[in-house]
């Protein structure tokens, strides 16, 4: 069965990075909440950046799988990020956490730094949309 995202590629662009410039979806359309670093039983753990950065994206995966979905089928995401300099200075440690959660795949992806999130101990919030086969 072929991936239900197929990534775009733009003729004479460089390969990007750990992000698609675009996704071709095929199915039904899963759009997933702002998830935050919080657990299920929506408490925070951490106060650091990193840390709620693996759990958002854990709860996106939580999200995408319940809907009978893998991890590849997420074709787009938006990440927002309220300590843009700490994420910048400690990018680095984010490749395990992205490899442990989705592996090689990276969807068309979006990073957007923002003054606040809705629940005040929040550092990072994940968007995303994923098709379904």
């Amino acid at each position: 069965m072929s991936a239900p995202v197929e990534p775009v590629v733009v003729p004479g662009w460089p390969a990007p990075r750990g992000y698609a410039n675009g996704m071709i979806a095929t199915g039904r359309t899963l759009h997933v909440a702002g998830q935050i670093g919080w657990d299920a039983a929506g408490v925070f753990h951490s106060d650091d950046l990193i840390a709620q950065f693996d759990q958002a994206l854990a709860n996106v995966v939580a999200v995408v799988t319940a809907a009978g979905a893998p991890v590849t089928a997420i074709a787009s995401m938006t990440v927002f990020v309220t300590e843009i300099e700490t994420y910048r200075a400690r990018a680095r440690e984010l490749g395990p956490i992205w490899r442990a959660r989705l592996g090689k795949h990276y969807p068309a992806m979006a990073l957007v730094a923002v003054v606040a999130l809705v629940e005040p101990q929040a550092k990072v919030e994940i968007q995303a949309i994923a098709a379904l086969a």
